[in-house]
């Protein structure tokens, strides 16, 4: 996603001074998958993007001033998922101290409302399904912070089919120290080497866990 991003919002940048992190907005819903086991066999992501990325997404689509549909939007949304492979999909799924590995992302789509404002669709499975006998945390974050992901106020966070019994909980991030407040500019975070991870800092921490 950030390749697709970086041309629209280089001009932003170029047209005065340099500023801070981040630059594209999303609102997010967040779905817990189960399968018919009860485990956590995927997350699905549900993005809406702020009015400036949204503007560019649609831009020369749609006809007679209408929202471009859906299918005038997949080409794009196929090449914003295939682009978050090189970021983990801006997820991160841990049993305890180990990673979960994500397959192929599947049923993804891009759609515009009334008010051409943007909400990328799509499913990302673990590879392995997991138990959540033992508590799962996932996070949703950019670890650049080019892009702000926060979670929506009302129902952020939905489990799907879980199995009776299961709780779920979402803890936000400590606010940042002097430090790292200092260092939010966009030459230091726009020069983070490949395996930085500034972004976790501001990620809300959802816990899942059954009985």
């Amino acid at each position: 996603m950030a390749r697709v991003l970086t041309s629209a919002l280089m001009l932003a940048a170029l047209s005065g001074p340099a500023l801070a992190h981040p630059h594209v907005w999303v609102a997010a819903r967040e779905e817990v998958l189960f399968d018919a086991q009860g485990r956590v066999e995927a997350i699905r992501h549900i993005w809406t993007f702020d009015e400036m990325y949204s503007a560019f997404a649609v831009q020369g689509l749609g006809k007679d001033g209408q929202p471009p549909t859906r299918e005038e939007l997949a080409p794009l949304a196929k090449t914003n998922v295939e682009s978050l492979a090189e970021f983990q999909y801006f997820t991160a799924v841990k049993t305890g101290p180990t990673y979960q590995e994500f397959g192929e992302p599947r049923d993804y789509s891009l759609e515009a409302d009334a008010q051409k404002i943007v909400t990328l669709r799509f499913t990302l499975p673990l590879k392995t399904p997991v138990s959540a006998h033992k508590p799962i945390t996932f996070m949703v974050y950019d670890p650049t912070y080019f892009v702000s992901i926060e979670l929506e106020k009302k129902d952020p966070v939905i489990l799907k089919n879980p199995p009776s019994g299961c709780s779920m909980s979402t803890i936000k991030p400590e606010p940042l120290s002097a430090s790292d407040q200092s260092k939010m500019t966009e030459s230091y975070l726009s020069g983070l080497a490949p395996g930085q991870d500034f972004g976790v800092k501001l990620a809300p921490r959802t816990l899942v866990a059954c009985p």
